[in-house]
Protein backbone atom coordinates (compact mmCIF):
# COMPACT_ATOMS: atom_id res chain seq x y z
CA UNK A 1 0.00 0.00 0.00
CA UNK A 2 1.15 3.59 -0.54
CA UNK A 3 2.84 4.97 2.54
CA UNK A 4 2.14 8.09 4.58
CA UNK A 5 4.66 9.14 7.23
CA UNK A 6 3.23 11.27 10.03
CA UNK A 7 5.63 13.13 12.32
CA UNK A 8 3.99 14.49 15.43
CA UNK A 9 2.55 14.20 18.90
CA UNK A 10 0.78 11.62 21.01
CA UNK A 11 -1.29 12.80 23.98
CA UNK A 12 -3.52 11.17 26.52
CA UNK A 13 -6.69 13.29 26.32
CA UNK A 14 -8.71 14.18 29.41
CA UNK A 15 -12.13 15.38 28.23
CA UNK A 16 -14.91 17.10 30.12
CA UNK A 17 -18.27 17.38 28.34
CA UNK A 18 -20.47 20.16 29.72
CA UNK A 19 -23.42 22.30 28.63
CA UNK A 20 -21.21 25.39 28.05
CA UNK A 21 -17.48 26.08 28.05
CA UNK A 22 -16.35 27.39 31.47
CA UNK A 23 -15.51 31.08 31.74
CA UNK A 24 -12.64 32.45 33.81
CA UNK A 25 -13.23 31.64 37.49
CA UNK A 26 -16.26 29.48 36.75
CA UNK A 27 -16.82 25.86 37.84
CA UNK A 28 -19.16 23.68 35.81
CA UNK A 29 -20.40 20.12 36.23
CA UNK A 30 -19.73 17.79 33.32
CA UNK A 31 -19.00 14.25 32.20
CA UNK A 32 -15.39 13.02 32.15
CA UNK A 33 -13.83 10.82 29.48
CA UNK A 34 -10.25 9.89 28.65
CA UNK A 35 -8.65 8.46 25.53
CA UNK A 36 -5.87 8.81 22.95
CA UNK A 37 -5.15 12.06 21.13
CA UNK A 38 -2.42 14.40 20.01
CA UNK A 39 -2.59 15.91 16.55
CA UNK A 40 0.06 13.57 15.21
CA UNK A 41 -1.58 10.39 16.49
CA UNK A 42 -5.06 11.56 15.47
CA UNK A 43 -3.81 12.16 11.93
CA UNK A 44 -1.89 8.89 11.82
CA UNK A 45 -5.03 7.04 12.95
CA UNK A 46 -7.07 8.78 10.24
CA UNK A 47 -4.46 7.79 7.64
CA UNK A 48 -4.49 4.15 8.74
CA UNK A 49 -8.27 3.95 8.93
CA UNK A 50 -8.70 5.44 5.44
CA UNK A 51 -6.40 2.89 3.85
CA UNK A 52 -2.80 4.12 3.89
CA UNK A 53 0.19 2.20 5.16
CA UNK A 54 1.09 4.54 8.00
CA UNK A 55 4.34 5.25 9.82
CA UNK A 56 4.13 7.43 12.94
CA UNK A 57 7.28 9.12 14.25
CA UNK A 58 6.91 10.53 17.76
CA UNK A 59 8.34 10.61 21.31
CA UNK A 60 6.79 8.75 24.24
CA UNK A 61 7.31 8.55 27.97
CA UNK A 62 8.07 5.30 29.78
CA UNK A 63 4.63 5.24 31.39
CA UNK A 64 1.03 4.13 30.95
CA UNK A 65 0.48 6.72 28.21
CA UNK A 66 3.39 5.34 26.22
CA UNK A 67 2.10 1.80 26.62
CA UNK A 68 -1.34 2.95 25.45
CA UNK A 69 0.19 4.47 22.30
CA UNK A 70 1.99 1.23 21.48
CA UNK A 71 -1.14 -0.87 21.98
CA UNK A 72 -3.36 1.38 19.87
CA UNK A 73 -0.82 1.72 17.08
CA UNK A 74 -0.57 -2.07 16.86
CA UNK A 75 -4.37 -2.37 16.75
CA UNK A 76 -4.59 -0.06 13.71
CA UNK A 77 -1.52 -1.50 11.99
CA UNK A 78 0.48 1.72 12.41
CA UNK A 79 4.27 1.36 12.19
CA UNK A 80 5.17 3.20 15.40
CA UNK A 81 8.64 4.78 15.53
CA UNK A 82 8.85 6.22 19.09
CA UNK A 83 11.77 8.13 20.54
CA UNK A 84 12.22 7.46 24.26
CA UNK A 85 11.89 10.31 26.78
CA UNK A 86 12.28 10.67 30.53
CA UNK A 87 9.36 13.11 30.43
CA UNK A 88 5.79 11.82 30.87
CA UNK A 89 3.80 11.10 27.73
CA UNK A 90 1.98 14.23 26.50
CA UNK A 91 -1.46 15.14 27.84
CA UNK A 92 -4.33 17.40 26.86
CA UNK A 93 -7.21 18.86 28.87
CA UNK A 94 -10.29 19.35 26.69
CA UNK A 95 -13.64 20.97 27.42
CA UNK A 96 -16.49 20.27 24.97
CA UNK A 97 -19.82 22.12 25.08
CA UNK A 98 -23.30 20.92 24.06
CA UNK A 99 -22.77 22.21 20.51
CA UNK A 100 -19.54 20.26 20.03
CA UNK A 101 -17.25 23.30 20.35
CA UNK A 102 -14.09 22.83 22.37
CA UNK A 103 -11.22 24.52 24.19
CA UNK A 104 -7.93 22.69 24.77
CA UNK A 105 -4.81 23.02 26.93
CA UNK A 106 -1.83 20.80 26.09
CA UNK A 107 1.02 19.54 28.32
CA UNK A 108 3.73 18.59 25.77
CA UNK A 109 5.71 16.25 28.02
CA UNK A 110 7.62 13.76 25.86
CA UNK A 111 6.41 15.42 22.66
CA UNK A 112 8.85 18.27 23.33
CA UNK A 113 11.72 15.76 23.38
CA UNK A 114 11.38 14.63 19.75
CA UNK A 115 14.73 15.57 18.18
CA UNK A 116 15.85 16.27 14.63
CA UNK A 117 18.51 13.59 15.11
CA UNK A 118 15.90 10.95 15.90
CA UNK A 119 13.79 12.04 12.93
CA UNK A 120 16.84 11.76 10.68
CA UNK A 121 17.21 8.15 11.82
CA UNK A 122 13.79 7.47 10.25
CA UNK A 123 14.99 8.53 6.80
CA UNK A 124 14.30 5.08 5.37
CA UNK A 125 10.59 5.51 6.04
CA UNK A 126 10.45 9.14 4.95
CA UNK A 127 12.16 8.70 1.58
CA UNK A 128 9.98 5.63 0.89
CA UNK A 129 6.73 7.52 1.47
CA UNK A 130 4.36 9.20 -0.94
CA UNK A 131 3.26 11.85 1.56
CA UNK A 132 4.90 13.23 4.70
CA UNK A 133 2.48 14.97 7.07
CA UNK A 134 3.44 17.02 10.14
CA UNK A 135 1.98 19.46 12.66
CA UNK A 136 3.49 21.82 15.24
CA UNK A 137 2.95 20.07 18.57
CA UNK A 138 6.53 18.80 18.18
CA UNK A 139 9.73 20.89 18.12
CA UNK A 140 10.11 22.90 14.92
CA UNK A 141 13.59 21.51 14.25
CA UNK A 142 12.28 17.94 14.19
CA UNK A 143 9.40 18.86 11.87
CA UNK A 144 11.76 20.80 9.59
CA UNK A 145 14.13 17.82 9.39
CA UNK A 146 11.31 15.52 8.28
CA UNK A 147 10.08 17.99 5.66
CA UNK A 148 13.61 18.61 4.34
CA UNK A 149 14.30 14.89 3.98
CA UNK A 150 11.02 14.45 2.13
CA UNK A 151 11.54 17.36 -0.24
CA UNK A 152 15.10 16.26 -1.03
CA UNK A 153 13.69 12.88 -2.07
CA UNK A 154 10.88 14.40 -4.14
CA UNK A 155 8.20 13.41 -1.61
CA UNK A 156 5.16 15.68 -1.23
CA UNK A 157 4.74 17.36 2.15
CA UNK A 158 1.71 18.59 4.08
CA UNK A 159 2.16 20.96 7.00
CA UNK A 160 -0.76 21.43 9.36
CA UNK A 161 0.38 24.58 11.24
CA UNK A 162 -1.43 23.79 14.47
CA UNK A 163 -1.81 24.93 17.16
CA UNK A 164 -2.06 28.61 16.23
CA UNK A 165 0.39 29.80 18.90
CA UNK A 166 3.10 27.30 17.91
CA UNK A 167 6.50 28.46 16.74
CA UNK A 168 7.06 28.41 12.98
CA UNK A 169 9.52 29.86 10.50
CA UNK A 170 9.66 30.98 6.89
CA UNK A 171 12.11 28.16 6.30
CA UNK A 172 9.52 25.65 7.49
CA UNK A 173 6.78 27.11 5.29
CA UNK A 174 9.12 26.96 2.31
CA UNK A 175 9.37 23.16 2.50
CA UNK A 176 5.58 22.66 2.64
CA UNK A 177 3.91 21.69 -0.63
CA UNK A 178 0.50 22.00 1.00
CA UNK A 179 -0.38 24.15 4.03
CA UNK A 180 -3.61 23.40 5.93
CA UNK A 181 -4.41 26.06 8.57
CA UNK A 182 -7.81 26.71 10.10
CA UNK A 183 -9.02 30.32 10.37
CA UNK A 184 -7.21 31.00 13.66
CA UNK A 185 -3.97 29.45 12.47
CA UNK A 186 -4.21 31.29 9.15
CA UNK A 187 -4.59 34.64 10.91
CA UNK A 188 -1.66 33.85 13.24
CA UNK A 189 0.61 32.85 10.33
CA UNK A 190 -0.23 36.00 8.38
CA UNK A 191 0.54 38.21 11.38
CA UNK A 192 3.79 36.38 12.14
CA UNK A 193 5.18 36.04 8.62
CA UNK A 194 3.67 38.87 6.55
CA UNK A 195 2.66 41.52 9.09
CA UNK A 196 -0.94 41.40 7.83
CA UNK A 197 -3.46 41.38 10.67
CA UNK A 198 -6.94 39.99 10.14
CA UNK A 199 -9.80 38.86 12.38
CA UNK A 200 -9.93 35.06 12.35
CA UNK A 201 -13.68 35.15 12.96
CA UNK A 202 -14.17 36.99 9.66
CA UNK A 203 -12.02 34.79 7.41
CA UNK A 204 -14.91 32.63 6.14
CA UNK A 205 -16.74 35.77 5.00
CA UNK A 206 -13.82 37.23 3.03
CA UNK A 207 -14.28 37.63 -0.71
CA UNK A 208 -12.54 34.81 -2.55
CA UNK A 209 -10.16 37.17 -4.37
CA UNK A 210 -8.95 38.66 -1.08
CA UNK A 211 -8.53 35.26 0.56
CA UNK A 212 -6.59 34.00 -2.46
CA UNK A 213 -4.29 37.02 -2.33
CA UNK A 214 -3.56 36.42 1.35
CA UNK A 215 -2.82 32.74 0.70
CA UNK A 216 -0.42 33.63 -2.12
CA UNK A 217 1.35 36.10 0.15
CA UNK A 218 1.75 33.45 2.84
CA UNK A 219 2.84 30.53 0.62
CA UNK A 220 3.71 31.83 -2.87
CA UNK A 221 4.91 28.49 -4.27
CA UNK A 222 2.52 26.01 -2.67
CA UNK A 223 -1.14 25.19 -2.14
CA UNK A 224 -3.03 26.53 0.87
CA UNK A 225 -6.20 24.85 2.14
CA UNK A 226 -7.89 26.98 4.79
CA UNK A 227 -10.36 24.86 6.74
CA UNK A 228 -13.40 26.90 7.75
CA UNK A 229 -15.44 24.59 9.99
CA UNK A 230 -19.12 24.76 9.10
CA UNK A 231 -18.25 26.96 6.10
CA UNK A 232 -16.19 24.21 4.46
CA UNK A 233 -12.74 24.92 3.06
CA UNK A 234 -11.01 27.40 0.75
CA UNK A 235 -8.34 26.17 -1.67
CA UNK A 236 -5.66 28.45 -3.16
CA UNK A 237 -3.10 27.22 -5.70
CA UNK A 238 -0.16 28.89 -7.35
CA UNK A 239 -1.54 30.07 -10.69
CA UNK A 240 0.67 27.73 -12.76
CA UNK A 241 0.35 24.72 -10.44
CA UNK A 242 -3.32 23.93 -9.87
CA UNK A 243 -2.83 20.18 -9.21
CA UNK A 244 -5.38 19.18 -11.86
CA UNK A 245 -7.99 21.77 -10.88
CA UNK A 246 -9.50 24.12 -13.45
CA UNK A 247 -9.37 27.13 -11.12
CA UNK A 248 -6.55 28.53 -8.97
CA UNK A 249 -8.94 29.13 -6.07
CA UNK A 250 -12.37 27.90 -5.01
CA UNK A 251 -14.45 26.78 -2.02
CA UNK A 252 -15.50 23.28 -1.00
CA UNK A 253 -18.67 23.16 1.12
CA UNK A 254 -18.92 21.31 4.41
CA UNK A 255 -21.02 18.19 4.80
CA UNK A 256 -24.06 18.28 7.09
CA UNK A 257 -23.94 15.72 9.87
CA UNK A 258 -25.25 15.29 13.42
CA UNK A 259 -22.24 16.83 15.21
CA UNK A 260 -21.38 15.54 18.68
CA UNK A 261 -17.75 16.63 19.14
CA UNK A 262 -15.50 18.63 16.77
CA UNK A 263 -12.28 17.95 18.74
CA UNK A 264 -10.48 15.90 16.07
CA UNK A 265 -12.16 17.20 12.93
CA UNK A 266 -9.13 19.10 11.64
CA UNK A 267 -6.93 16.06 12.22
CA UNK A 268 -9.42 13.84 10.42
CA UNK A 269 -9.31 16.25 7.47
CA UNK A 270 -5.51 16.22 7.30
CA UNK A 271 -5.17 12.46 7.65
CA UNK A 272 -7.81 11.78 5.01
CA UNK A 273 -6.27 14.34 2.65
CA UNK A 274 -2.87 12.66 3.01
CA UNK A 275 -4.32 9.21 2.34
CA UNK A 276 -6.27 10.36 -0.69
CA UNK A 277 -3.23 12.08 -2.21
CA UNK A 278 -1.07 9.03 -1.51
CA UNK A 279 -3.46 6.36 -2.77
CA UNK A 280 -5.45 7.87 -5.65
CA UNK A 281 -3.29 9.42 -8.36
CA UNK A 282 -5.97 10.17 -10.99
CA UNK A 283 -8.08 12.63 -8.97
CA UNK A 284 -8.04 16.39 -9.31
CA UNK A 285 -7.11 18.15 -6.08
CA UNK A 286 -10.70 19.27 -5.45
CA UNK A 287 -11.75 15.62 -5.16
CA UNK A 288 -9.08 14.96 -2.56
CA UNK A 289 -10.36 17.94 -0.55
CA UNK A 290 -13.98 16.79 -0.85
CA UNK A 291 -12.99 13.34 0.42
CA UNK A 292 -11.16 14.91 3.37
CA UNK A 293 -14.10 17.21 4.16
CA UNK A 294 -16.51 14.28 4.08
CA UNK A 295 -14.33 12.17 6.36
CA UNK A 296 -13.82 15.08 8.77
CA UNK A 297 -17.57 15.62 8.99
CA UNK A 298 -18.15 11.94 9.77
CA UNK A 299 -15.56 12.11 12.55
CA UNK A 300 -17.62 14.73 14.42
CA UNK A 301 -20.50 12.30 14.85
CA UNK A 302 -18.57 10.56 17.64
CA UNK A 303 -16.95 11.80 20.84
CA UNK A 304 -13.18 11.82 21.21
CA UNK A 305 -10.21 12.44 18.95
CA UNK A 306 -8.29 9.42 17.63
CA UNK A 307 -11.08 7.10 18.76
CA UNK A 308 -13.61 9.07 16.68
CA UNK A 309 -11.83 8.51 13.36
CA UNK A 310 -14.16 6.44 11.14
CA UNK A 311 -12.77 3.13 9.93
CA UNK A 312 -13.38 2.56 6.22
CA UNK A 313 -13.98 -1.00 4.95
CA UNK A 314 -10.80 -3.01 4.43
CA UNK A 315 -9.80 -2.80 0.75
CA UNK A 316 -12.53 -0.25 0.10
CA UNK A 317 -10.18 2.65 -0.52
CA UNK A 318 -11.09 6.28 0.06
CA UNK A 319 -14.76 7.20 0.16
CA UNK A 320 -16.10 8.97 -2.89
CA UNK A 321 -15.37 12.64 -3.50
CA UNK A 322 -19.05 13.45 -3.00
Amino acid sequence: MPRVVVVGSFNVDHVWQCDALPRAGETRIGRYLTGPGGKGFNQATACARTGAETVFVCALGQDAGGRLARTLAATDGIDLRPGASEEPTGTAGIHVDAGGRNSIVIGPGANAALTAEFVAQQADAIVGARIVLAQLESPVDSVLEAMRLARAAGIRTILNPAPANAESSRELLAVADILTPNETEFAALLARHTGERIDAAEVAAFEDARLHRLCRTLLPRGTVVVTLGEAGAFVSHREDKCRGDDLPHYRVPAYEVATVDTTGAGDAFNGALATSLATVSDRVFADHVRFAAHYAALSTEHAGAAAAMPRLPVGGGPIGGG
